[in-house]
């Protein structure tokens, strides 16, 4: 089996090919950065795939099985679907389940989406990442093909994603490793979600690979148990005071709207961090003919902070202005020398020290 990943170097494509790979497929990946061969099975080409030119050279090739993980606005997407749908056996879209409308119960295939039963007008407006999953799940099931699968993750964690509400591990591991308070809100801290391995999801994904009962069938991988975040809060401080011999403390907000304005990410806290989040993982498992297996997030999670804390600690880039902001609410500074660059150093002080924040702020 020819399996080609787009996108696929992330959290859950790096151990899915791995996977595949062992299971005989050959897989090829595309990446900025690297070419050639990895490991036995995988081979690297090298490109930008937002290009068209090389994806169109790219997928002169046919391939059993493309798996995109790419992030595309709508446009871009149904410019190239056929193209995609055309050069395959099978097509696997990565989507989401923050397509969900918020449910109290566990959500199926079938729920209501947030594009079919939203009622803000404003947001319905945008394309923001819910809606526009939702909208290129669309373009396939009108496309004519059947060669598609559609497969809804949540949210994934592993020893380098670790989220915390909204927050990637670079918004609160950061400041918790650097001595800072950790910023948090109470009314995401009560909801209920669902945490799931990236490579409970990537041994689900190889399994669906290929697979025919998945032809034309929209699935979701997420784990069939749910946490509060502040049980996921409390695990992540327990590594760490067990790690550090420090308890990090905690600034609680009482509501996240405020904050996600500032952070520029008010659809997202409002139409997903702030529903409950929980899911039936029956019909993945009828597909795959048998049980999937997803560690426990309380197990899974403190096994990968403890991966992450005993190894390089790496953090992509910071935000700066998230720093200042949160630094304005606990009454904490950034040593300057922390900061990497003067013009990042001007705009931190602007947003910590200037009354109302930096002008153009919100």
């Amino acid at each position: 089996m020819r399996v080609l990943m787009l996108g696929g170097t992330g959290a859950m494509g790096r151990p899915l090919a791995g996977i595949l790979a062992s299971e005989g497929a050959e897989v090829v990946i595309t990446s900025r950065s690297r070419s050639g061969t990895g490991k036995k099975g995988i081979g690297y080409r090298q490109g930008n795939a937002r290009d068209n030119g090389f994806l169109k050279r790219l997928l002169e090739d046919f391939y059993d099985v493309i798996i995109d993980f790419m992030v595309y606005g709508e446009a871009e997407f149904t410019q190239r679907m056929e193209l995609l749908l055309t050069s395959c056996g099978q097509y696997i879209f990565l989507s989401s389940g923050r397509v969900y409308d918020g449910s109290d119960f566990r959500m199926t295939e079938v729920s209501p989406r947030l594009l079919e039963s939203c009622r803000d007008a404003d947001y319905l407006k945008t394309d923001e990442y819910a809606l526009s999953k939702a909208r290129q799940e669309d373009r396939l099931r009108e496309s004519g093909y059947a060669n598609w699968t559609i497969v809804r993750p949540y949210i994934t964690y592993s020893e380098q994603r670790l989220q915390l509400g909204v927050f990637e591990k670079e918004q609160w591991l950061y400041r918790a490793l650097k001595g800072r308070t950790i910023v948090f809100a109470k009314d995401i801290a009560e909801k209920r979600t669902t945490l799931t391995c990236a490579l409970d999801v990537a041994e689900a994904l190889a399994k669906i690979a290929g697979n025919p009962e998945a032809f034309g069938e929209a699935v979701q991988l997420a784990a069939p148990c749910d946490i509060s975040w502040k049980e996921a809060l409390d695990i992540y401080l327990d590594v760490l005071e067990e790690k550090t011999h420090r308890r990090p403390k905690v600034y609680w907000m009482d509501e996240s709207i405020g904050l996600a304005q500032r952070l520029g990410n008010v659809f997202q806290v409002k139409y997903d961090r702030l529903f409950h989040r929980r899911f039936n993982s029956e019909k993945a498992d009828r597909i795959c003919g048998e049980p999937l297996r997803y560690r426990d997030a309380g197990t899974g999670l403190k096994a990968c902070l403890e991966e992450f804390l005993d190894g390089d600690r790496e953090f992509r880039d910071i935000s700066w202005k998230a720093e200042a902001f949160m630094d304005r609410l606990t009454g904490e500074r950034t040593p300057f020398k922390e900061i990497p660059s003067f013009k990042r150093k001007a705009a931190y002080f602007l947003r910590r020290y200037l009354p109302g924040g930096c002008p153009g702020d919100g």
